[in-house]
């Protein structure tokens, strides 16, 4: 992923017209992929996680919308995101505007590429902390293993790191996680 020298507000972001690169804006920067006819899709662990982890995910949810990217999420300002899978409660403060949500959703998981395992774990860590998100996933499709954060009084606190045989409870779909097949 490369980065762009000149800021932008969300607002003038989620104005650009829409194209099939990646691109997110942390910090009031562009973050995008190389050119699309360039650069390769996701790869095949990363994609069938993600899939694996989103069919879960919907299966558990007791209201509300699980949806998965490219969804623009504006945190802020300053800040315009596209998890890799989001769910958004019906009582939570992530809404619908126009072509985009706006506002923290309730869950966030980020599934690493080697593109963007680093900025997954700081850059995005720091932002949905700051912005209250109540459950973010970090996930390693080939480490094979799912690094659960709880928001709590301000912060995230690590609940806990579970591999391909475990299970865990997840605070905000009060339900139980059960990782059985997500990494074959």
């Amino acid at each position: 992923m490369s980065q762009s020298t000149s800021t932008l507000t969300a607002d003038e972001f989620l104005a650009l017209p829409e194209t099939l690169q990646r691109m997110e804006l942390i910090n009031g920067l562009i973050i995008m992929e190389a050119e699309p006819e360039m650069s390769p899709s996701p790869d095949y662990h990363h994609q069938a996680v993600a899939a694996e982890l989103f069919a879960l995910i919907k299966g558990l949810i007791p209201d509300g919308k699980a949806l998965f990217a490219p969804m623009d999420v504006k945190l802020d300002a300053n800040n315009v995101v596209q998890p890799d899978i989001l769910w958004m409660s019906a009582a939570g403060r992530c809404h619908v505007v126009e072509r985009h949500l706006q506002g923290p959703p309730d869950l966030i998981v980020e599934i690493f590429s080697p593109g963007t395992a680093r900025r997954d774990k700081s850059d995005k860590f720091r932002l949905y902390e700051q912005h209250g998100v109540r459950e973010y996933w970090m996930v390693d499709p080939f480490e094979a293993y799912v690094e659960v954060w709880v928001w709590h009084e301000g912060r995230f606190g690590l609940q806990g790191v579970y591999g391909p045989a475990d299970q865990f409870s997840s605070v905000v779909l009060m339900a139980e996680v059960v990782l059985a097949g997500v990494f074959e």
